[in-house]
């Protein structure tokens, strides 16, 4: 079955920096779009980047410039590199991919950036 699993979050500082992986499984990898969601308490999960199997990416307006989602086909594996944290980058974020019809997501690491 699919399988993604997310590591990497932790607790930052503003301005600081962290680098998110998910390692997927269950999947020809490199055929698939992936993306990278977040969700802080009491708000909706929402979209953070996404990534085409060609390499193509997209990022929410808040984190255009300073997140850099990128993939690695040969070890199965999607990150997110995130740089000029902001307290309001705090969330929990989820790596995503869909095949089928279904949509199907890692169990999420949390990310808090505060002093």
């Amino acid at each position: 079955q699919v399988q993604l699993v997310e590591s990497g979050g932790g607790l930052v500082q503003p301005g600081g920096s962290l680098r998110l992986s998910c390692v997927s499984s269950g999947i020809i990898f490199r055929m698939y779009a992936m993306g990278w969601y977040r969700q802080a308490p009491g708000k909706e999960r929402e979209l953070v980047a996404t990534i085409t199997r060609g390499g193509s990416t997209n990022y929410a307006d808040s984190v255009k410039g300073r997140f850099t989602i990128s993939r690695d086909n040969a070890k199965n594996t999607v990150y997110l590199q995130m740089n000029s944290l902001k307290p309001e980058d705090t969330a929990v974020y989820y790596c995503n991919t869909s095949s089928l019809g279904t949509n199907y997501w890692g169990q999420g690491t949390q990310v808090t950036v505060s002093t």
